[in-house]
């Protein structure tokens, strides 16, 4: 078996919810050992009691079982170890700080200023490892942001700009039903994570890499040029269809829907001759890139009628014969079960650490592929404080006799 690119690493995940989970989830699947430290007095993490759960019985919307883990956390908890800690207790800081000895990063998503209070900020953990890199994930970077300190994923969404790229005009804002805030910021947490970890190799110094939900999602949309658009009296909303490069767009067959990609002359001359109507290659509105762009939504219009009472599989079948992109709009349910990305293990069956594989859920792999190294989701998500004697015990050292006092005293 080939060594994960992180083996030997370890991080220190004092995260919740999403935007860091996710962050160590990857680190996790790339060969990191994550110590997931947890609130004994909430329950741990808040996905731990994100409904539905899996146990015993199979899915439900209610826990009945003391086993029944929430699908939330066992997605995210993946390949991960579980300490409690109570950070607000004065003896936390101790017990933390034997971690972060033994740690190359220390991961939080917490509301700006909250590792200041609680003590335990990059200053605090350098003065113990100057090597670590400590990343905080928020929704509005250190200095806080507009709203409240409290930053969702749609309130993300709402403030970056991005709700307004979608849909047609007029139309009310729309939300991606993907949580794009909370899953941007993750990725971009990631890569400064392990650039700083690069440097602290060099220099034997970390340093603290601080990313925003706000800012990682606002420069997304910022790479297209919608100011531009908006000068030139573009439409920055243009529902189904994408008229600055037509023919693009979804358009509906006679059972479902798919896209269609067509910008370049090569494209739409394959896409005519698949409606029988070569003429429109040299038709004057569709010669040209600029002529379709000027013309499109006639062109659009074409299409449509051209696919809506033709079977979807004869679509795609005729587009992909001419070279023309287009594929099926698919449901998740079915994008999830793809051979392909099965394959690849870019999206893998999810287990239960009790009661196995359930069968047919399945949850994100790891989406990169190595030459000469492995990356896997392969374990299942720990129960609550599950590695406590293992990690404060086996690696920091404590006896059994401290560590009865240290939970008796409510501090893990």
């Amino acid at each position: 078996m080939a060594e994960r690119p992180l083996a030997g690493r370890t991080v220190i995940d004092l995260t919740t919810a999403l935007s860091g989970p996710y962050a160590t989830l990857l680190l996790a699947g790339l060969g990191a050992r994550v110590i997931k430290v947890e609130n004994p007095l909430t329950g741990g993490d808040s996905s731990r009691n994100n409904a539905p759960y899996l146990g015993a019985g199979g899915l439900s919307l209610a826990r009945h079982d003391t086993d029944d883990m929430s699908v939330s956390m066992l997605l995210r908890g993946r390949n991960k170890q579980s300490v409690t800690l109570n950070l607000k207790h004065p003896q936390a800081r101790d017990v933390l700080a034997g971690l972060v000895r033994v740690a190359d990063i220390m991961i939080d998503n917490y509301s700006a200023g909250v590792t200041a209070r609680l003590g335990i900020g990059h200053d605090w953990a350098s003065a113990i490892n100057p090597r670590i890199v400590c990343t905080s994930i928020s929704g509005f970077g250190g200095q806080g942001g507009p709203g409240s300190g409290k930053a969702m994923d749609t309130i993300i969404q709402a403030l970056s700009g991005v709700m307004m790229t979608a849909g047609a005009p007029g139309e009310p804002p729309v939300r991606f039903g993907l949580p794009v805030g909370d899953l941007v910021a993750p990725l971009y947490a990631v890569i400064g994570t392990l650039a700083a970890v690069l440097r602290a190799d060099a220099t034997g110094q970390g340093q603290h890499v601080d990313v925003s939900m706000l800012g990682a999602l606002t420069s997304l949309v910022a790479c297209e040029p919608f100011d531009a658009y908006e000068k030139l009296g573009l439409p920055m909303r243009t529902g189904a269809t994408v008229p600055r490069l037509a023919p693009f767009g979804t358009f509906r067959a006679a059972d479902g829907w798919f896209a269609l990609c067509g910008p370049t002359d090569a494209f739409a001359r394959g896409l005519f001759t698949d409606q029988a109507r070569d003429d429109l290659a040299a038709d004057p509105r569709f010669a040209s890139r600029d002529a379709r762009v000027a013309n499109a939504g006639e062109l659009h219009e074409l299409v449509s009628g051209w696919a809506a009472d033709r079977p979807l599989a004869e679509l795609l079948d005729l587009l992909a014969r001419h070279g023309v992109p287009a594929a099926e709009v698919r449901e998740p349910g079915d994008a999830v079960r793809d051979p392909l990305v099965l394959e690849r293990e870019e999206v893998v069956p999810l287990t239960h650490p009790r009661h196995g594989d359930p069968g047919d859920l399945y949850g994100t792999g790891v989406p990169i592929r190595f030459s000469g190294s492995e990356a896997a989701l392969d374990r299942p998500a720990p129960g609550l404080g599950e590695h406590n004697d293992e990690i404060y015990g086996g690696l920091l050292g404590y006896s059994a006799e401290e560590l009865k006092a240290l939970a008796d005293e409510g501090v893990i």
